[in-house]
């Protein structure tokens, strides 16, 4: 009997080992790391084999000195992974191990952010010590069912007098502004930025030049702007994907100040570099071209980042977006270009034209429109609009026979009126970057320009007869 009880014993104690290992396998999976190995790397793609990982997820390769260069899973074929460096390569040898890592990419978000400097890691690039927040969020953010999203209604102060008067943006719109280089766009996005009436701005520099970074902050931004904005800035001698983390983790930033009711202003600059980044990513893993190079895979990110911003449900706050758009040789055509019209709520032309004549911002208000504009404006305020536009038209249409003398004044109403008022709507559309305008102000300006009598008006009305236009036309000749 003894024996028997030992035997039990025994096999009491071997069952509760079972059960302790079974719960710790259970509770701690981490445990058990599974290495792969490197097998190939041509260009910036690494693949690896012996390992599995989920697409997004974040594996560490082994270099010299047991350093470790942090990856991400952006493809993979049968039991290959396809892996692209965070950072830098350097360092990395044949064979290297490779470690995936279950931790999944956060976001730091919180009030602790306004006034700093992050990379597209979150990482701090100011010299004001490491961030304090207080939570993390996605990286992908959380898809807004369209159904529950707060209606574009409440016209937004963008403190630049062309757009509030004559493309008035909605609360929640997300716009593009479509521009080549060198004609002022970064000085349009820094006016918007100090003069917005948004609660927080939210800068993404994506994928520009790296001296670009300091010169908005201290130049156009300023420290009153910085105060209430968080910059996101990666530039381009990043890695694709870091440029591509960049653009998400600026949204996802605006998305948690949206979420605490607060009304925000996100301006990312630029959406062509962050299409480039996935460009890169995608050819290096063998996705055909499509469109002038662009594979699939692009015009489907597209969407799903700039469609989380704009608002969010019934009563809550909102995303005011501007993406810029580089259209390479002004060529309004690109691939990008035309993708981004079609999913924005409208778009403002910077012209180069414009630029070079020394007109700041080089609004081309012709070719720009704001979509919800009809709906967050009243009818005086639509039709001063579509007037000042009408009457613009007319003189860029007449343009040429006019410089040229071929235009006889008085031969036609309309192109005498734009002839006079010409002055007075370029004055109107020109303005400081140092000077505010609100939407009031702005709308007040519209309105004296559009109401104020023409030259000849003035003429007439002083000589209290009536003239031939021939006539008005000489008496206002001798009088200029």
């Amino acid at each position: 009997m003894s024996e028997h009880t030992e035997n039990l014993s025994l096999a009491s104690n071997w069952k509760q080992v079972l059960l302790n290992t079974t719960e710790k396998i259970s509770t701690r999976p981490n445990l058990l790391k599974v290495e792969g190995q490197l097998t190939r790397m041509v260009g910036m793609t690494l693949e690896a084999v012996g390992c599995q990982s989920a697409i997004g997820g974040r594996c560490l390769v082994e270099g010299v000195n047991k350093q470790f260069i942090e990856t991400e899973v952006v493809g993979f074929s049968g039991d290959k992974l396809y892996l692209m460096p965070i950072e830098g390569i350097d360092g990395i040898l044949p064979n290297a191990k490779v470690i995936p890592s279950s931790d999944a990419y956060r976001v730091p978000v919180g009030d602790s952010l306004l006034g700093r400097v992050i990379d597209g890691a979150g990482i701090p690039l100011d010299d004001k010590g490491p961030l304090k927040h207080t939570h993390t969020a996605s990286l992908s953010g959380q898809i807004v069912n369209p159904l529950s999203r707060e209606p574009i209604n409440v016209p937004m102060d963008v403190g630049v007098r062309a757009i509030n008067a004559l493309l008035t943006v909605g609360r929640g719109q997300r716009m593009g502004l479509f521009a080549g280089s060198g004609v002022g766009k970064s000085v349009l996005l820094g006016m918007m930025t100090k003069f917005s009436t948004a609660d927080v701005i939210v800068v993404g520099l994506i994928g520009e030049r790296g001296r670009e970074v300091k010169e908005f902050i201290e130049n156009i931004l300023g420290s009153e702007g910085l105060a209430r904005s968080v910059i996101v800035a990666v530039p381009a001698d990043q890695s694709p994907v870091m440029r591509l983390h960049g653009a998400q983790v600026a949204t996802s930033i605006a998305e948690d100040f949206r979420d605490q009711g607060k009304h925000v202003l996100l301006l990312m600059d630029s959406l062509t570099r962050f299409a480039q980044a996935q460009r890169e990513i995608a050819l290096a893993i063998g996705e055909p071209p499509a469109t002038k190079g662009y594979p699939p895979s692009v015009f489907a990110k597209l969407p799903g980042l700039v469609e989380r911003a704009g608002n969010g449900c019934s009563g809550g706050g909102s995303i005011t977006a501007f993406y810029t758009v580089l259209t390479e040789g002004d060529d309004q055509q690109d691939p990008i270009a035309d993708a981004a019209r079609a999913i924005l709520d409208g778009h403002v032309v910077l012209s180069r034209d414009l630029a070079e004549a020394g007109h700041y911002p080089a609004i081309d208000i012709e070719a720009s429109i704001s979509r919800v504009m009809t709906e967050i404006a009243d009818d005086s305020h639509i039709e001063l609009a579509r007037r000042f536009k009408q009457i613009y038209s007319t003189y860029q249409q007449n343009r040429d026979l006019i410089n040229v003398g071929a235009y006889t004044y008085g031969t036609e109403k309309t192109i005498d009126e734009a002839i006079e008022l010409q002055p007075s709507l370029m004055d109107f559309l020109h303005q400081s970057m140092n000077t505010a305008m609100d939407l009031e102000g702005s709308l007040h300006d519209l309105s004296m320009v559009m109401t104020q009598p023409t030259q000849a008006q003035q003429v007439v009305n002083s000589n209290q007869v009536a003239v031939t236009p021939g006539a008005a036309s000489a008496n206002l000749y001798k009088q200029l």
